[in-house]
């Protein structure tokens, strides 16, 4: 039987409080925009299935922390367990921009001896009237610490299969390549899975969401 994905990949998103993250999540899993979101309280699971390539399709289980300050005692604990990242700033506020060093430093002390692909993310590019952090500036930023640079709208849906897309690309590619294997005891990649039960890829796309509060 033809596996429902080759692999699934555990991806974690991470950022200030108020960037934007589940907003960003449920647009890519759900297809939807809330007008308004609950603060996330310590993480939310989600899933979803994303075809790389023609008859390639990898599984996504996404990591939704939260950003403030009392939870992340909780959200430390998730990033040892993760192969991918998306780092989100707002790009109407300066302060998230500023924090993206902090949260990228803590992120790699707890990840060890694993690493984590991450891809810098703008979001709310729609509020362009609004900016107070360039593209360049940004830019500049991802590639001084070896990562990809995306501009992302929830709202207006624009980049968000792309972010989502090209990170899990860059995984499969490393994988492929051998650069990362999936390891004993290490949650980040699983290889594929062929259903005994499941006969639909519908059903494996239902979400899997979960709260540890």
């Amino acid at each position: 039987m033809e596996a429902i994905w080759l692999y699934q990949f555990r991806l974690i998103v991470i950022g200030d409080s108020t960037v934007g993250k589940s907003c960003l999540i449920r647009r890519f899993t759900e297809g939807r925009f809330a007008q308004v979101s609950d603060p996330t309280v310590g993480v939310d699971f989600f899933s979803r299935l994303v075809e790389i390539e023609p008859g390639k399709r990898i599984k996504l289980q996404i990591w939704d922390t939260a950003g403030q300050e009392r939870f992340r005692s909780i959200t430390r604990a998730y990033y040892r367990n993760s192969v991918g990242g998306l780092l989100l700033f707002d790009i109407t506020n300066r302060r998230s921009f500023q924090n993206v060093h902090e949260w990228l430093e803590e992120a790699r002390s707890h990840v060890q001896p694993q690493s984590i692909v991450f891809l810098l993310v703008g979001h709310k590019c729609d509020l362009e009237p609004q900016r107070q952090v360039s593209r360049q500036e940004a830019e500049k930023l991802a590639s001084a610490y070896g990562m990809r640079y995306v501009e992302t709208s929830a709202r207006d849906a624009i980049n968000v299969e792309h972010a989502f897309t090209e990170l899990t690309r860059d995984i499969f590619q490393l994988v492929r390549s051998g650069d990362i294997t999936i390891q004993e005891g290490w949650e980040g990649v699983k290889s594929g899975f062929v259903p005994n039960v499941v006969h639909s890829s519908e059903e494996v796309t239902k979400s899997d969401r979960r709260c540890l509060c």
